[in-house]
């Protein structure tokens, strides 16, 4: 056996295959630069004694695998046979360099990420099954009859002064229960191709539509993922929280179900107890307040298809172009899924249901439902829908005043008593302090909310926006503007120039301030004021007084104020022409804006909602900002500055309100395209406690506004005097108010000027009766006495046809050049 003094220095020596590096063998074993216990030589700084110079000393070299000396009578075999395992110890890290430090850290790193992804993938596969194997223990599957009795609850509806205004109950809250065999084939395929198509086969829910429907809400988008058997379990627990728990625990109950009863009796219990819409629990009903069914196997598939369709969304279901297009959603997924094929769904067409009026039994009718209907809509969107409250049977406070919601009726039907049947019209009116909505008449005529169900050209009503805006610029009632009539603009050539109304124009040719502009409606001075401060202006402070950006009617969302492109609108919005649409509930929002002297409050119908014990579970929360500028001061001197001209508008419109009480408004109207003959009319107007507004047209808006005497209808025609009743019977015992005096913006007042002789323009020249304007020496803001005498104007342009007339001061007010239809 040699030993370490002759050992071959040239011995193999092994080296670590990996980056790290294993160091000292355990004890009695040699550390390199010097033997372990018992072994000769110790002291000797290497084997063999001191090395030669330029030899490698062996001590410094890796002792991995090196052949270690032992004492001889202790060995059973060659040592320089023995290969240690490596290992790691503290005391060696000096000896690694760093790039080995840094792999051997990111071994060890990895080792544990493995480990805990092990245990972490182990937990992810037990957990659930786990978890799901105690719940389905513990949940309860809902009872059929149980759930459907706890639908039988009725809502009322309270006015302001806590009168009854009516009770919405259950459809059939005393209905039967149909059993499997009552529900028709057709039936089972639409509510199958609207809702669970593999609800036969599926396990109580369907990991597609649930993987997806999460996909969905990660996304920021809304899609369900529920399908027939957990939706019945939602409705059954009412819990409809969008927890993670809550849908775990939906799925458990829904597997339960199907395990313990079979497809059809499930089936059943979801169409005995599923919401449709119209206070509509059950199919059975729903065939009655859709389509005034009484037995399902009288119901069609397109029919069921679209009662199927609502299940969604049953909230919308007086939204024909919503119910329309889930109509046609159902339609496609029955050849979709195989329920019929191509021919059969070709001879499919959408049916509309039945006016709600003729199938509403919860003692509202005529234009009392659209109140209704808004206070539904107004509980939807403040998460207190139908199905919830009727769980509950709560009682729903509302802004509603009935002696006002009595005057505006009445005074519908005295100004209209006798009318053409083909004219519409509508009006709402809201208390400018809070935006509590008084008084709503949504119209008679083809089941259309005429106050939020349309979109319709606002005519000279609008004007008020385009001062707004040049007060904002520092611009005020007295800043004189050329009001002469025709007038070319860019865009606006000779060829169709802005032309004011026949016989209108200002006391000074070219002199107008904006107030006698206001006053008379004058066309030209508002083209200009809006090209000058900017169109983007003029719809900003239409936005800021309350006209929402974006609208819902008739099932589709529309961008107001804006081009086609998203951009500033053309001129003709400064007229209240052209593109430019609102919604007629919308400018008496605005106006009532000014009465509250600049600050915007939403509007609302609800003011509570209490439960049985008469606590409150939801509270209005007043949506109020100032709206024409951030600081509330500055809003309130353009608002105050605003009325100051308004304010004599009633009056010279022959439209005052009794007794001497001070008001406001703005008349409008907008003419049919390339005629003389108005489509629209308007009259929006106020109080310093109310705001009021009338729109009147046809369901087509392309039929000439004509009266019983089958004269031209302007806005303080019939539009004025429903406005004037109502506020005369609304306020009859009211105190007077007075509009606080303004704060001047720019020029308040127009300087005096004296008039000159001119010469009349052709277009002006006719032995017929026509309105003129006396021109004294006066100050610009006082209106001046108009007389009247026949006119037969020579019309070209906008106005080719202009039949023999007698005009009204601030009247007739037709708009410019580019006006369009309704759409």
């Amino acid at each position: 056996m040699p030993s370490p003094a002759n050992a071959d220095p040239n011995a193999t020596r092994h080296v670590p295959r990996g980056p790290g590096r294993p160091n000292t063998p355990p004890g009695g074993m040699r550390r390199p630069g010097g033997p372990g216990p018992g072994v000769p030589g110790a002291g000797v700084p290497g084997p063999g004694g001191p090395r030669r110079p330029g030899e490698e000393p062996t001590d410094l070299l890796p002792p991995v695998h090196q052949t270690v000396a032992r004492e001889p009578e202790l060995l059973t075999h060659r040592e320089d046979e023995i290969e240690l395992e490596p290992f790691y110890d503290d005391e060696y890290d000096e000896e690694l360099t760093p790039e080995e430090e840094k792999a051997l850290r990111r071994k060890k790193i990895w080792r544990r990420v493995r480990r805990v992804s092990y245990v972490g993938l182990s937990l992810m596969i037990l957990g659930p099954i786990v978890a799901f194997a105690i719940a389905y223990q513990l949940v309860e599957v809902p009872n059929p009859q149980e759930t459907a009795s706890k639908q039988d609850k009725a809502i009322t509806i309270l006015y302001s002064d806590g009168s009854v205004m009516t009770k919405i109950a259950p459809s059939g809250a005393n209905r039967t229960m149909i059993t499997y065999d009552q529900i028709p084939e057709p039936v089972k395929q639409a509510v199958f191709a609207a809702e669970d198509p593999t609800f036969m086969t599926n396990p109580g829910f369907d990991f597609r539509a649930i993987a997806r429907a999460g996909w969905y809400q990660v996304t920021g988008r809304k899609s369900g993922g529920s399908g027939l058997t957990q939706q019945y379990v939602k409705q059954a627990t009412e819990q409809d929280d969008e927890t993670l728990s809550r849908k775990f625990t939906e799925v458990v109950k829904a597997y339960k179900m199907s395990e313990q009863q079979d497809k059809k009796e499930i089936l059943t219990s979801y169409l005995n107890t599923i919401y449709f819409g119209r206070s509509a629990y059950g199919i059975k009903e729903a065939a009655k307040v859709y389509f005034n069914r009484n037995d399902l196997n009288e119901l069609t598939l397109s029919e069921a298809a679209l009662i199927a369709g609502m299940i969604q969304n049953p909230s919308k279901s007086e939204n024909q172009a919503y119910s329309q297009e889930r109509w046609t959603y159902v339609a496609d997924n029955l050849v979709k899924f195989g329920f019929i094929d191509q021919g059969a769904r070709a001879g499919l067409a959408y049916v509309p249901p039945v006016p709600l009026a003729e199938v509403n039994n919860n003692g509202l009718d005529g234009t009392r439902l659209f109140i209704r209907m808004q206070v539904e809509a107004e509980m939807e969107r403040n998460q207190w829908g139908l199905e919830r409250a009727q769980k509950l049977g709560v009682t729903v406070h509302t802004t509603i005043d009935p002696a006002m919601q009595t005057a505006a009726e009445e005074a519908v039907d005295e100004v209209m008593e006798g009318q053409p049947e083909v004219l519409r019209t509508s009006m709402s009116a809201i208390d400018p302090a809070t935006g509590a909505v008084r008084a709503y008449w949504g119209g008679t005529g083809q089941g259309i909310d005429y106050q939020t169900g349309t979109l319709q050209e606002p005519g000279s009503s609008f004007k008020p926006f385009d001062f707004v805006a040049a007060l904002q610029k520092g611009e005020g009632a007295g800043k004189l503007y050329d009001g002469s009539s025709p007038r070319t603009f860019p865009g606006r050539g000779p060829d169709n120039p802005v032309r004011n109304s026949p016989g209108v124009r200002c006391d000074v040719p070219t002199q107008c301030s904006v107030r006698e502009a206001m006053i008379k409606s004058i066309n030209t001075v508002f083209f200009d004021m809006a090209l000058k401060i900017g169109t983007g202006k003029v719809a900003q402070a239409a936005h800021q007084a309350g006209i929402p950006p974006k609208v819902e009617v008739g099932g589709k969302t529309y961008t107001l104020l804006e081009d086609e492109n998203g951009n500033a609108p053309d001129a003709n919005i400064s007229i209240g022409g052209g593109t430019t649409q609102v919604r007629p509930f919308d400018m008496t929002s605005t106006y009532a804006t000014f009465a509250a002297r600049g600050v915007y409050h939403e509007p609302f119908f609800i003011t509570k909602i209490t439960n049985s014990k008469d606590e409150a579970v939801y509270t209005h929360t007043d949506v109020t900002r100032p709206a024409f500028d951030p600081d509330p001061q500055k809003s309130q001197d353009i608002a105050d500055n605003v009325t100051d001209v308004l304010k004599h508008i009633p009056g010279k419109s022959n439209i005052p309100c009794a007794n001497g009480r001070e008001c406001a408004g703005k008349t409008g109207t907008h003419e049919l395209p390339n005629s003389q003959e108005n489509s629209k009319a308007w009259m929006v107007g106020y109080t310093p406690s109310l705001a009021a507004g009338v729109w009147m047209g046809t369901d087509s808006g392309t039929v000439a506004l004509k009266n019983k005497k089958n004269e031209m209808i302007y806005g303080s025609g019939l539009p004025g005097q429903i406005w004037k009743k109502f506020m005369d019977k609304a306020l009859a015992n009211a105190p007077k108010e007075t509009f606080p005096k303004p704060k001047p913006i720019g020029e308040l007042e127009a300087p005096k000027i004296t008039p000159t002789t001119t010469t009349p323009k052709d277009e002006d020249k006719d032995d017929e009766k026509k309105t003129t304007t006396g021109r004294p020496t006066t100050t610009r803001d006082e209106p001046t006495t108009t007389t009247t005498r026949q006119t037969k104007p020579s019309c070209g342009g906008l106005f080719p046809a202009c039949p023999t007339t007698t005009t009204q001061p601030n009247e007739p007010d037709p708009i410019g050049g580019g006006s369009q239809p309704t759409r």
